[in-house]
């Protein structure tokens, strides 16, 4: 099942509808003059940009000035032509904020250069290659070697293009194929075709003296406000082609046979079936225009929030991109002046290989050998040496990474690969905090909101024992009522139940707030909360340990000097804790560089840390995953940081753990061979991954996990908390 479908937060403007070509489907063109004046372009743009639209959609009939009428207002207006214009428009777009985004038929290699200056990507459809078509006649820019030569030169220009087919409109199977064939070859050549569109054939009626921008509008609105729609049915012409769902699936299973690394976009709002298209393989579903379709008016689009119901059915998540993809935003594809834009209003949607925010600090990757070489001793590595390592892409220098980070691996921990029979317990998912990066935290009056009762609460604490747990990991949402009180209960109620559970339990943002409500300084909190039956802390919430990130991504948590205050706190009350970075999201590498930095200095302190664990971001049902563009980690990119992660630390954390909850249990075992030694808990459930969209499951037992580290050539046991091994299982033992 694919977990992500994207979808561009775009505004239509129709600058003019006037066109040259006749084509027989279309109740878009006007052949009198048509052209919107500057006012009103600048109050849609400025309407745009007040509800945070990013897309800015340009769509005109095909070269609307040969009509002499539109040459006039153009020359009354001081522009030359009507590129001119539409560069005009496109540079207020950037003013604003929106990426432009061009349709504009076919073009002169000239005219598409003009507009590469003031877009961040361009488009235009083939439809199809066959030059015979009775829905064509009339339109001399519908021939496809037209069609096809303005395809080509935006390749040449490095223009981020999207292309794609139109079906029903009397073409024949063959048709389609050699079409998608035809774009394939061009994208094989110049590879800028970031999606291949298959757009269905919708008949229409005709819109004369109307504004088909007024009614596309009105039941966007309608639509998005009642989730009603009655887009009206009408019989197909009887030159058009009837088009089913097992036709769309075929096209979908071809585009992706014949462009693998391309998108496929299907439009939402044409026909019911675009859910089952999205199973069969379609990966994005355009612009979610709140305009509405300017080219079919009558069938608006269902909003983002409609979009993203329809797709949680089937476990699908529903993400925010921009309309260039993330691989094009680079000087190479993009203007500088757009790129700015991007920079300044969108760095999050820049993939990791080095946003704008990096440049200030020049990676030098001619440390990363003598960097390897001192981590792999032990020492202590420069901000600019881990810097260098984190963003490292390099196979030959990657794989010296993973052998350094293997070998202090065995100096520290051994070959045994242990793990802990554990059991989440997350009392409430209710949460005041608002992280951009969570999916598990809820507002007290939100549906899906809960809170365990007693009952409940011992139900799961039998539920470990029995399962032979000897830990409790409890950690919950900043609950607005609760005092500190609640938090001491809970832990009481554990060690009546079941004293012998070790109680691993609260993070430092837990923590914090207790002393908050309560007014007691940590010690005091820590003193309260180890009578009550905490044995240790999670040394979660510290997500990076830089305060611009965390400003970024949750400006309501706690910083950085707080959580190291609590941390401290609880080794000075004799409690241990783990540490934890969540990487793979915004952050950049020298600030990933400044965390380790952080908790090696702690560790240096005080010696309590027992674990280092790093846990990769999981997107989809998170805010920065689902508005910011924000994609999951690559399994390289985990397992390399994973080895850095090792080194960085040196020989202070003999244990560095992989959270097979993240990163699914077969990168876990692989990581085991990049410095890791430590497979984690059992879990029995886990929610938080969960409902930020992890697939990975919410339970493992004991013999899966003996078994990935036997696969892996190494021996495991079973460890408490605190790393005393339990029982233990030798490798020979798997082939007994």
């Amino acid at each position: 099942m694919r977990r992500r479908v994207t979808f561009s937060r775009n505004v239509t403007l129709s600058l003019s509808r006037t066109c040259r070509c006749f084509c027989k489907y279309c109740a878009f063109a006007t052949h009198r003059p048509h052209l919107h004046a500057p006012d009103e372009v600048t109050a849609l743009l400025d309407d745009a940009a007040r509800r945070r639209v990013k897309e800015l959609l340009v769509l005109t009939g095909e070269a609307p000035d040969h009509h002499p009428g539109v040459r006039e207002r153009l020359g009354e207006w001081g522009f030359d032509d009507f590129t001119a214009y539409v560069v005009w428009a496109c540079q207020q777009g950037l003013e604003r904020g929106l990426l432009p985004h061009t349709n504009l038929g076919v073009l002169s290699r000239e005219d598409l250069g003009r507009l590469r200056e003031v877009t961040a990507s361009q488009g235009l459809m083939l439809e199809s290659v066959n030059p015979d078509l009775a829905a064509h006649q009339g339109s001399p820019t519908k021939h496809p070697e037209q069609r096809l030569g303005t395809i080509r030169a935006a390749g040449e220009l490095r223009i981020p293009f999207t292309s794609g087919i139109l079906v029903g409109i009397g073409e024949s199977e063959a048709d389609r194929m050699a079409s998608l064939e035809a774009l394939a070859a061009v994208h094989a050549e110049h590879g800028h075709l970031q999606e291949v569109i298959l757009q269905n054939f919708v008949p229409h009626r005709r819109y004369y003296g109307e504004e088909p921008a007024e009614i596309a509008t009105d039941a966007a609105e309608s639509y998005w406000r009642t989730g009603l729609s009655d887009a009206p049915h009408r019989d197909l012409p009887e030159w058009a082609t009837p088009i089913g769902i097992e036709e769309m699936k075929r096209l979908v299973a071809e585009t992706h046979r014949l462009m693998p690394d391309i998108g496929v976009q299907v439009p939402p709002n044409l026909a019911d079936w675009w859910p089952e298209l999205v199973a069969a393989g379609a990966t994005d579903l355009g612009g979610l225009s709140a305009n509405g379709d300017h080219i079919s008016p009558e069938h608006p689009f269902p909003s983002p929030h409609q979009v993203r119901k329809r797709l949680a059915q089937d476990g699908v998540a529903l993400t925010e991109r921009l309309c260039v993809y993330a691989r094009y935003i680079d000087p190479e594809w993009v203007a500088q002046g757009v790129l700015d834009v991007v920079k300044t209003k969108y760095w999050s949607f820049i993939p990791r290989r080095g946003s704008g925010r990096t440049e200030a600090r020049a990676i030098r990757s001619d440390l990363v050998a003598g960097a390897i070489a001192r981590g792999r001793d032990g020492e202590r590595l420069t901000e600019d040496e881990l810097t260098a390592l984190f963003a490292e892409t390099r196979p030959e220098a990657i794989e010296d990474l993973r052998q350094a980070a293997d070998e202090l691996r065995a100096e520290l921990a051994g070959d045994t690969v242990t793990f802990v029979v554990n059991r989440n317990i997350n009392v409430s998912n209710v949460c005041i905090v608002g992280c951009a990066f969570c999916g598990f935290g809820q507002g007290k009056r939100s549906p899906d909101a809960y809170q365990h009762d007693r009952e409940e609460f011992v139900r799961r604490v039998h539920e470990a024992v029995d399962y032979g747990a000897t830990e409790i990991c409890m950690q919950s949402g900043i609950h607005p009522d609760w005092t500190l009180e609640d938090y001491l209960f809970w832990l009481r109620l554990v060690k009546e139940t079941a004293p012998q559970l070790h109680l691993h339990a609260y993070s430092p943002m837990e923590i914090a707030h207790m002393c908050d409500i309560s007014g007691l300084p940590p010690d005091d909190v820590f003193a309260q909360l180890r009578d009550a039956g905490l044995d240790s802390t999670p040394g979660t919430a510290a997500e990076v340990l830089h305060d611009g990130v965390r400003e970024r991504i949750s400006p309501n948590k706690l910083p950085v000097a707080r959580w190291v205050e609590i941390i401290e706190a609880s080794h000075a009350a004799g409690l241990r804790s783990t540490a934890t970075v969540m990487f793979g999201h915004i952050e950049e590498p020298w600030e990933l560089a400044e965390h380790m930095r952080v908790v090696r200095g702690l560790q240096e302190r005080t010696g309590g840390i027992t674990e280092f664990v790093p846990l990769s971001f999981i997107p989809f049902h998170t805010l920065l995953g689902r508005t910011h563009g924000v994609e999951e980690i690559s399994r390289e990119e985990n397992l390399k940081h994973t080895a850095v992660f090792r080194l960085a630390l040196g020989r202070t954390i003999p244990s560095l753990q992989a959270s097979w909850v993240k990163m699914g249990l077969d990168v876990a075992t692989e990581s085991l061979s990049w410095g890791v030694n430590d497979l984690g808990g059992t879990l029995m459930e886990e929610s938080i991954s969960r409902l930020a969209g992890s697939y990975h499951g919410v339970r493992l037992d004991p013999p899966q996990l003996i078994a990935a580290a036997h696969a892996a050539g190494r021996p495991a046991a079973e460890r408490t908390t605190l790393y005393d091994v339990r029982r233990s299982w030798p490798v020979a033992a798997a082939a007994a």
